[in-house]
């Protein structure tokens, strides 16, 4: 039988959509959310609240909900954290030190840890970008996120965690707002395109970036958990592919839907993160060891995000 599940940063863009599937497929009593202020997930399972940093708190949970698997999401996201380096170096690694060691403890029996492919750099083979390469990060994200996929793997090798991580590429979503990533502007230009028919994006026209609808993310989450540990041969971070594109080409895959979408660009400071990341990804270790495998490419991305947004957004005018 499945223990039960803790959720660690579930008011998040990938925890809401994350606690929603596995309760589906767990059962909403066996799912716990937690997060450091209420979100939407307490309200259709239990809740607790959280701060990830607080290791007491966070093992008082465990054993209160006799907690077997905990997926920790906690961080803050690559532009957010240029603005305050010293507290996401904290956060991102000492909440992730906080689950490591309960779980080396014994208490934890599965975690699951995401990275980024914020954990490549500009010296990176930006082009298909190989499981195992140079890794030079420039922001503090992805010095967080290499530093603990070594961590992870060290855990691993040295006290046998069961810990287990895939690299997420920019993430697509309409049922939460963007948390702070370079990669955000592929969801806001949506919100956008219904509201006023007009973005200005962050971005040059040509920034290609590797992207994934949350839906494929989701899954690949919950797949890489299920997976028998024996073929787990990567305990550092799987990179994992979905679709790749630029402001360019997903705005005028919008203007199909709406034929008056104008687009401009003001580049910023996350100009210079996006062009230190790659443009495709080889993810083959993903798809020969557990079977990954992405479902959406651009056009049914586009498809589903404007039919769901513009449903979402009705629905708020009517309320």
């Amino acid at each position: 039988m499945q223990g039960k599940i803790l959720v660690v940063g579930s008011s998040g863009q990938i925890g809401t959509e994350l606690v929603e599937e596995l309760r589906k497929e767990y059962g909403s009593e066996n799912v716990i959310a937690s997060d450091i202020r209420e979100g939407q997930a307490e309200q259709d399972g239990p809740f607790e609240i959280l701060d990830a940093l607080d290791k007491n708190r966070l093992e008082e949970i465990i054993r209160k909900h006799h907690v077997e698997d905990v997926y920790l999401l906690a961080a803050l996201l690559s532009a957010t954290a240029e603005k305050n380096p010293e507290f996401a170096w904290e956060l991102n690694m000492n909440s992730l030190f906080n689950v490591l060691n309960l779980a080396k403890e014994g208490l934890i029996k599965k975690v699951f840890w995401p990275s980024s492919i914020a954990v490549f750099g500009p010296t990176t083979p930006r082009q298909n970008t190989p499981q195992f390469t140079v890794m030079e990060p420039s922001t503090v994200y992805g010095i967080s996120k290499q530093a603990g996929e070594r961590w992870c793997e060290y855990y691993h090798k040295k006290f046998g965690v069961d810990v287990r991580s895939i690299r997420y590429p920019g993430l697509i979503g309409y049922k939460s707002l963007p948390g702070g990533g370079t990669t955000d502007y592929a969801v806001d230009i949506f919100h956008q395109a219904i509201l006023s028919k007009n973005y200005t994006c962050f971005l040059s026209e040509n920034t290609t970036l590797p992207m994934m609808y949350m839906e494929d993310a989701i899954k690949a989450t919950i797949n890489i958990m299920k997976a028998d540990s024996d073929k787990i041969k990567i305990r550092s971070s799987y990179n994992i592919a979905g679709i790749s594109f630029s402001p360019k080409e997903i705005s005028e895959e919008i203007s199909n839907y709406f034929s008056d979408f104008k687009i401009n660009y003001v580049p910023d400071y996350r100009q210079q993160i996006a062009d230190s990341w790659p443009q495709s990804i080889d993810d083959s270790h993903a798809r020969n060891d557990w079977g990954w495998r992405a479902g959406y490419d651009l056009s049914a991305l586009c498809r589903t995000m404007l039919t769901n947004l513009e449903r979402n957004l009705l629905n708020e005018d009517k309320a």
